[in-house]
């Protein structure tokens, strides 16, 4: 905000966004904060150019700004009449929409920044916070309850307050039970290759397409992750199929049904959750301009994640185990692409090294890693 007329800030609801723009606004004078979800403040955007011409002193917080699609377009002219920085602060909870609009209209106008869930490098770097923060998530409500118990009733009200409320608020007409069962197929398949046609015949023989544009919409609102497959000239038969995470582990293991540590332990899908809750913390944590992929042949050569940077290429694994040992498709892998460094991200309290240029790491060292190594 100290450089750009205005800035973007997108996560998922109840993530924190309102929280973090309020104590922001409390810093600048006579900061003007309307949610666009009230009807009341709504109508104090009838002229927009009226009301932002009134404003061109005070910082401007906009929260929920997807329910006010046509103020992009009307922000470029403002923002170009009066370019001083920290004009705009907008809020938003779904992504894909937004930022296509944004992009059309106000690019290199405004810095785009997402706020996500909590993330191992925030908390105590214990193993039973860490523990804590797989099992039920990042959201902060969720995250903080007093008990496990409470912290799966918020969120299975959250999922029935987003599949009801929300999705309607952005005009999806999809009825909610059945974007639920679709969402819980995917908890089924987290971490798998996504194939739309056989999740299709799983709901009851709906067509691939109408799966596709179910997948678009929970990518776009940011409860689901698409991971595309790295595509490099390598002269090997690459997987082209993108895999599918539950973003938030706490509402992957709702929709699973799982309620307790001791839960998730026995559950069989354990090992899937432990990658996908690696996959957030990395792709949360690695430099602007990353390329972040998988990477996967037919003959059997894998890596979780693939971060390319500056032309090089650093990969991540994650191992459900104390004393995690890669497969050979992992050292394989590392070959095919000549990693740079590579990372297996464990529930272990202290890092050691495993090879030449790769480490066995705790998921909260993550980020430390990318500034040690990248900046």
């Amino acid at each position: 905000m100290a450089f750009y007329p205005g800035v973007v800030l997108l996560g998922p609801r109840q993530v924190g966004k309102t929280t973090l723009a309020r104590i922001l606004a409390a810093e600048y004078a006579d900061a003007v904060l309307l949610d666009l979800e009230r009807s009341t403040d709504r109508a104090r955007l009838a002229r927009l150019d009226l009301f932002f011409a009134a404003n061109r002193n005070h910082l401007v917080v906009l929260d929920e700004v997807q329910n006010v699609p046509e103020i992009f377009a009307a922000l470029r002219p403002e923002i170009d009449h009066d370019r001083h920085p920290g004009r705009f602060l907008l809020l938003g909870s779904a992504s894909g929409g937004l930022l296509r609009q944004s992009s059309e209209s106000l690019a290199g106008r405004v810095a785009y920044l997402e706020l996500t869930p909590f993330l191992a490098a925030e908390l105590p770097a214990d193993q039973d916070t860490t523990q804590q923060l797989w099992l039920r998530g990042g959201f902060p409500l969720s995250h903080g309850a007093p008990t496990d118990a409470l912290s799966f009733i918020w969120r299975d009200d959250f999922a029935r307050t987003f599949l009801e409320r929300d999705l309607p608020q952005l005009g999806v007409t999809i009825p909610a039970e059945t974007l639920r069962r679709f969402w819980r197929m995917l908890a089924h398949v987290h971490g798998q290759l996504f194939n739309a046609s056989e999740i299709g015949r799983s709901l009851g023989g709906i067509a691939h397409t109408t799966v596709a544009r179910y997948l678009d919409l929970l990518v776009e609102t940011m409860m689901v992750r698409r991971l595309e497959p790295l595509h490099v000239n390598l002269g090997k038969r690459l997987v082209k199929s993108p895999k599918v995470y539950i973003r938030d582990s706490g509402l992957l293991h709702l929709l699973l049904n799982i309620h307790t540590l001791n839960d998730l332990y026995a559950h069989p899908a354990a090992g899937a959750s432990w990658e996908g809750f690696v996959v957030e913390q990395v792709c949360a944590a690695a430099p602007a301009g990353s390329d972040i992929t998988f990477y996967r042949t037919t003959a059997g050569a894998e890596l979780d994640l693939v971060v390319t940077l500056g032309g090089k290429h650093y990969a991540f694994e994650a191992k459900f185990s104390a004393a995690p040992k890669p497969t050979r498709g992992f050292w394989q892998a590392i070959k095919d692409l000549e990693v740079e460094r590579a990372w297996v991200v464990a529930p272990v309290e202290n890092g050691y090294p495993l090879a030449e240029q790769v480490e066995v790491i705790p998921a909260n060292a993550i980020s430390s890693t990318f500034s040690d190594r990248y900046t």
